[in-house]
């Protein structure tokens, strides 16, 4: 009798849960713990809370001299310059001085920093500066004081690649949820499709529509989470890395693409540059969707949604 097994697991600072469709439950726990094994063994290579990881020597060295990766970072960076270079440089992930200095989205936040401290800061965030030699796989940081950060691909990155392990055991069937990034293959236990529901920012619990998913990954990013509200006026805690400033107008953003990493680091970009520009790239993409939800409510989405 196939069923579903869910764990729930905190994991590189956000609430997982990894769901798994099986008939046998003592290999279903031991697929559970190799995938968040998996996610752990990433989260320490991504990981700027460790003086050790990959992602803190890059930093260290920044403005200094090139420093050797793993493949699989230098690849990380690779993909994460191609998004920038897609989304015109809204994705950038140089962006890491400036955000924990300037935001800390707790309540107590009373007004917004100064500004020409942000713009000194600004100048060290480019990705164009993240200098990569494929053939000694370094990662150089032209700028002293420059650091990168992979808050906008890691938790996507991770639930990639731990569906990834999940399949290559065995697993037909399942679903990684990175706090609301998730990623899905095959079918429930009663074969029919994943069906996910779209939160409405006004009310999260309660979704405004329902999709039926299957080997597709979605990511969501909403200022319904993390805000201050400073003046009257309402900050996501989503940072436009051009200006320095946290994001107003657009309520939540959800991608649905084929690839979990994908779909996380679009998400950032697309709740930035403006509903159009935003609708205009995501139609120009294969196998990209997306709905944008506005301040007012209203809705957008890229052409071939049809919302039920």
């Amino acid at each position: 009798m196939f069923r579903e097994f869910k764990r729930p697991q905190k994991l590189m600072g956000n609430s997982f849960e990894i769901t798994v469709v099986n008939d046998d439950e003592k290999t279903v726990q031991q697929d559970i713990d190799a995938a968040i094994e998996e996610i752990r063994r990433i989260e320490k290579l991504l990981t700027t809370f460790s003086e050790e990881s990959q992602t803190n020597l890059i930093n260290q060295n920044a403005g200094i001299q090139p420093v050797k990766v793993d493949c699989e970072v230098f690849e990380l960076i690779e993909r994460s310059l191609r998004i920038s270079h897609i989304t015109n440089g809204y994705f950038d992930i140089s962006y890491g001085g400036i955000d924990k200095s300037f935001w800390n989205f707790d309540r107590e936040m009373k007004q917004l920093p100064d500004p020409e401290l942000i713009k000194e800061h600004l100048k060290l965030v480019n990705y164009q500066n993240i200098l990569l030699n494929r053939e000694n796989q370094t990662v150089f940081l032209k700028e002293k004081g420059m650091r990168i950060g992979f808050g906008g691909i890691g938790k996507g990155y991770a639930a990639e690649m731990a569906k990834r392990l999940l399949q290559k055991r065995g697993v037909a069937s399942g679903i990684v949820n990175a706090s609301g990034d998730l990623t899905t293959w095959g079918n429930q236990a009663d074969g029919k499709p994943w069906t996910i529901g779209i939160a409405d920012p006004e009310n999260a619990q309660q979704p405004f529509s329902y999709m039926n998913i299957t080997d597709m990954a979605i990511a969501t990013s909403g200022n319904y989470e993390k805000f201050v509200v400073i003046n009257g006026k309402k900050y996501s805690h989503t940072i436009n890395p051009k200006t320095g400033m946290p994001v107003s107008g657009v309520k939540s953003v959800t991608i649905f693409c084929p690839n979990a990493e994908i779909a996380d680091a679009m998400a950032t970009p697309v709740s930035i540059m403006g509903i159009d520009s935003a609708l205009n790239m995501v139609n120009q993409i294969n196998h990209m969707e997306c709905i944008i939800i506005d301040d007012q409510d209203k809705i957008y989405s890229s052409q071939n949604i049809n919302l039920k």
